[in-house]
C-alpha cells in the first residue's frame, strides 16, 4: 500500500470503516478522491489523516455538518496537521464542554426524573401540573435549566 493511489478497499480497510462510509463521505464533500481510466476510486495516501480526524471527531459526538465546516477552513482541501487539529479541536470544546454539563446533570437525574415537563407522572417530583412548564420552552425545560 506504498503506491500514490490506493483503492477504495485499500482505504476502508486501513481506516477501519466500511467502503460505503467512505462513499458517504465523499457524498458529503469530508473527503476528495480521483478517477482511474476505468473510473474506479482512487484515494492519496493522505485520506488516511483526514479519515482519523473525522473518526475522531464523531466519536466526541461533533456532528457531521460542524466537521465538513471545520475541515473547509483547511486551504486546498488539505489533510489536517498536528497543529490544524490543535485548532479544530479548540473550535469544538466549548460545545463539548457544553454537551458534558448536560450529560451530567442528565446522569444525576435518572434515578428520579428526566425533567422532561410531562404530565404522565402523578408520582413525580417535579410533576408539571397543567402545563405550566409550556410557556418557558418546549422539550426537557427542567433538564435544561443550568
Amino acid at each position: 500500500m506504498q503506491s500514490k493511489e490506493w483503492s477504495v478497499g485499500q482505504v476502508a480497510k486501513r481506516c477501519g470503516v466500511k467502503v460505503s462510509t467512505l462513499h458517504f463521505y465523499e457524498q458529503k464533500g469530508l473527503i476528495h478522491t480521483s478517477r482511474n481510466g476505468g473510473n474506479q476510486r482512487r484515494y492519496k495516501p493522505d485520506v488516511l489523516r483526514r479519515v482519523a480526524v473525522i473518526k475522531a471527531a464523531q466519536k466526541m459526538g461533533i456532528d457531521l455538518q460542524s466537521i465538513k465546516a471545520a475541515l473547509a477552513t483547511l486551504p486546498n482541501n488539505r489533510t489536517p496537521t498536528t497543529q490544524d487539529w490543535q485548532r479544530l479541536s479548540a473550535q469544538w470544546n466549548t460545545d463539548l464542554n457544553a454537551r458534558i454539563e448536560y450529560l451530567t446533570r442528565f446522569r444525576d437525574s435518572m434515578a428520579g426524573c428526566i425533567g422532561c415537563g410531562c404530565l404522565s407522572m402523578t408520582h413525580c417530583p417535579i410533576y408539571n401540573l397543567d402545563d405550566k412548564l409550556a410557556a418557558e420552552d418546549s422539550g426537557a425545560v427542567i433538564l435544561n435549566r443550568k
